[in-house]
């Protein structure tokens, strides 16, 4: 891995530290995409079970906003993120730590999750509403979950740390999933 005693090139160091820098804003981008397109999809059930002419106005701008902001900004964000983490991971070839080995684990279940947000965009883009706001709102916390493990994999970095840093991600989850119920809870009375 390149490093600051390493005897890389000044070149090689500056293309290394811009690849990196253009990672972590890919990152950043594709989490906002993520974060707001399921906002979206929730916005997008609740517009279905208005009345018109309210209804069609509203899912006719939700769809529009949704197609820019997953077309524009989220899929092109996870494509540089994957293309830049690649060439990141290479500099650690071929003794790749375990710490990273869990942060791949951990971004291949984000891409998961992005692909099954495509799918739920698919659906709604037809007027197929198959979720609840309520079930949209518990998955649009996935992606927090996600962000938590990564970010702490890559600070910490070493055994113990992650298994605090789990332990601590499974009572955040649970706060989470608390908050949401008392919200819709409190929304309803």
């Amino acid at each position: 891995m390149l490093c600051a005693g390493s005897s890389f090139k000044r070149y090689d160091k500056m293309a290394y530290l811009y690849i990196k820098a253009l990672h972590i804003i890919f990152v950043v981008t594709w989490f906002a995409g993520l974060f707001y397109i399921v906002r979206l999809f929730i916005y997008q059930t609740e517009a279905a079970a208005k009345s018109e002419p309210a209804r069609s106005i509203l899912l006719d701008q939700y769809h529009l906003m949704a197609k820019r902001l997953w077309y524009g900004i989220t899929w092109p964000s996870a494509i540089i993120t994957l293309l830049m983490g690649l060439y990141l991971l290479h500099l650690y070839l071929p003794d790749i730590p375990l710490w990273l080995w869990l942060k791949i684990g951990f971004v291949l279940g984000l891409y998961i999750y992005h692909l099954l947000c495509h799918r739920i965009f698919l659906q709604l883009q037809r007027n197929i509403t198959k979720y609840t706001s309520q079930q949209l709102r518990v998955w649009n916390e996935v992606a927090t979950i996600f962000l938590f493990s990564i970010v702490f994999l890559v600070i910490l970095k070493n055994a113990m740390s992650m298994v605090y840093g789990l332990a601590g991600l499974l009572v955040f989850s649970a706060i989470l999933m608390a908050a949401i119920f008392i919200y819709k809870r409190n929304r309803k009375g």
